[in-house]
């Protein structure tokens, strides 16, 4: 097979080629070199959790060595996959939190949005009145991080959804406690000799992923949006074009906006930008990806230089002077491409070392002056660069991103009096759904994955999407997908979208799909959802929303997944997960798990039939959608 075809994206090919002829080895070739993949890992049923296995199930030997079948085998990886995926998430949220109890007036960190932080302070019955904004700050970080190992309760965020799910979650009893309680809990229960019972740990899964969306991610993002400020929309290029043959081009990848905000600053610091001159280079060209490159663009319109399966690509095309890495979703195989070239692969985190890289680590209490030794690093390295290994692809495209909750609201109020709300409504989604101008609403989120066609799912899905009049929403590398293939400019509507929804964007200005930001801003998605619910007072689940991940891959989406299903939000994977050992399994997520939350899984390799399957269940949520709608008009004409 021509690894070419394992992409749509064109400069991917290109690079494909260059990798080829420069000796450089790529996840594309080791794709290939997959013949086959471990067929118990791809069903789940291979347990390794204590030193007697590992204990892999078949007909011939349908238990391990301690009992366990293929359903609690099954149970058990999947439940640990969604305690990893909450720990990334929640630990990135606790960093924030840190760095939030470092601001100050004349430090490093500052508050950029004051409100935010008040209204939070209030949440949370904290003492606002004639305080200094950072005192308040400060004791707001000191409760964030109690989240984390307090000892009573349950999250301090489950008050933000809908009354009637709060009940799901208390009836089910899987309303989330401390966060790293849950994490541990599901870690003892899958101990050898624990939890033997696939019913119970699909149970603890549901739980520990609701830490994440309603604690863990919900905080990382309002943190964030309080330090860096919350997003507004503005223009931005996407795709590897973005870089720049007579700048030192900078890349920052990974997840965490501590290191890449003082990146952005760095960049534009006179020594610095004095210092590029003198070694030949026009400027500093900074440009993202994966998640962290979602956290610029929304907050400085940063371009996007592409997504989790393009990053040594970017490093193919010999004009980067530095890869900036923090946590997640980084390759370790970076190092090696690296080597190939001048580039200087620079790591950050204790959490994150690689062999081969190098390793410059960032510390908040002293942000600033790291981040200019890790630029300063980048721009000496210009001199290095050899311009006869230089290929800048060239392919980009426009994109509006940045649209936080807030943002939608404000935007919404262009079609609305804004006397009548002077604070912004969801009025008016709500009167398009209502009336069916727009059929519903979608999340397309996630990573990208080597089992598919990078990229091919998500923007067929997309496409299929708009042109029915469903709006959607992104997040992660899909959102980067959508913004390398046109879809979140403006002029899209016309060209993609069903008359009701390019109606709906050219009134409130905003393109089919809309760039809500990386990974842990999902939780936006769960307010905006929440939000339309409580307006309507109705449940999440009877909202005519979806999640779809149709490129998921790391355990981060499988805990997105399973908060996302326990939110009472349909959500379809275009990737089968690692739970087809275990039928017992299979019965729950993509059936029984509706019945007690509202919810459940839809799997499909397929994206034409999955995105057809979801057009057709979105129809068929409308009309429970719209009975409750007239029954609450006629109540309310009674009264």
């Amino acid at each position: 097979m021509d690894k070419k075809m394992l992409t749509i994206d064109l400069n991917s090919r290109v690079l494909l080629d260059k990798a080829e002829k420069d000796g450089v080895e790529t996840m594309y070739d080791r794709k290939l070199g997959f013949k086959s993949q471990c067929g118990f890992g791809l069903q789940g049923n291979c347990c390794r959790i204590c030193g007697m296995g590992p204990c892999r199930i078949s007909p011939k030997t349908p238990r391990g060595l301690c009992g366990a079948d293929e359903h609690v085998i099954v149970g058990r990886n999947f439940a640990r996959m969604v305690a990893g995926g909450t720990a990334a998430h929640s630990d990135h949220a606790r960093d924030i939190a840190h760095t939030l109890a470092l601001s100050s007036r004349d430090g490093n960190y500052k508050i950029r949005d004051e409100a935010k932080l008040i209204a939070l302070a209030k949440d949370w019955d904290v003492e606002t009145e004639d305080r200094d904004i950072y005192d308040i700050a400060h004791e707001v970080a000191d409760i964030a991080l109690m989240e984390f190992g307090k000892p009573h309760g349950v999250s301090r965020f489950l008050k933000y959804a809908p009354k009637k799910r709060q009940e799901v979650w208390k009836q089910y009893a899987i309303e989330p406690r401390a966060i790293d309680r849950e994490i541990a809990t599901i870690m003892h229960s899958t101990h050898i000799g624990c939890t033997a019972d696939i019913d119970s740990l699909i149970h603890l899964s549901l739980r520990t992923s609701l830490a994440d969306g309603w604690c863990g991610s919900m905080m990382g993002t309002r943190l964030s949006d309080i330090l860096f400020g919350t997003p507004t929309p503005r223009r931005t290029e996407a795709n590897l074009a973005v870089l720049e043959e007579s700048k030192v081009n900078i890349l920052l990848h990974g997840h965490e906006p501590s290191l890449s905000e003082m990146i952005v600053l760095a960049a534009e610091d006179p020594e610095l930008l004095e210092l590029a001159k003198e070694v030949g280079a026009d400027g500093i060209n900074l440009a993202g990806m994966c998640c962290t490159g979602n956290e610029v663009t929304m907050r400085h319109g940063v371009k996007i230089a592409g997504d989790f399966h393009q990053q040594e690509l970017a490093l193919v095309t010999g004009a980067v002077e530095a890869m900036i890495v923090d946590v997640q979703c980084i390759f370790p195989a970076l190092a090696k491409v690296a080597d190939c070239y001048h580039t200087k692969f620079v790591t950050t985190s204790p959490k994150a070392k690689i062999t081969g890289s190098t390793y410059i680590e960032f510390t908040e209490e002293n942000a600033y002056e790291d981040a200019k030794k890790i630029v300063k690093e980048a721009v000496l390295n210009f001199k290095n660069r050899n311009k006869e290994k230089v290929l800048i692809p060239e392919l980009k495209s426009a994109a509006t991103v940045g649209f936080s909750v807030e943002a939608v609201i404000n935007k919404l109020d262009n079609v609305v009096n804004s006397q009548i709300d002077p604070a912004g409504t969801v009025k008016p989604l709500v009167d398009c759904l209502k009336s069916g101008v727009l059929r519903g609403a979608a999340a397309v989120v996630g990573c990208n994955n080597a089992k598919g066609v990078s990229n091919e799912a998500h923007v067929t899905i997309m496409k299929e999407l708009i042109k029915n009049d469903i709006i959607v929403v992104s997040t992660g590398c899909g959102a980067q997908a959508a913004a390398k293939f046109g879809l979140m400019d403006e002029d899209a509507a016309q060209k993609y979208a069903g008359k009701g929804l390019a109606t709906v964007c050219q009134l409130v200005g905003i393109p089919p799909v809309l760039h809500m930001g990386s990974c842990v801003d999902i939780s936006r998605i769960l307010e905006t959802v929440a939000a339309v619910a409580n307006y309507l007072d109705m449940d999440m689940c009877d909202i005519p929303a979806v999640g779809i991940a149709p490129e998921w891959m790391s355990e981060k989406a499988v805990a997105i997944g399973c908060y996302v299903v326990a939110s009472g939000i349909d959500t379809y994977l275009g990737i089968m997960p690692p739970v087809t050992g275990s039928s017992r399994a299979v019965e729950i997520l993509c059936g029984e798990l509706e019945e007690k939350v509202g919810a459940k899984f839809t799997v499909n390799e397929n994206c034409h039939e999955l995105a057809a399957t979801i057009i057709s269940d979105i129809e068929k949520k409308r009309v429970h959608f719209e009975k409750l709608v007239e029954e609450k008009m006629m109540a309310n004409a009674e009264a």
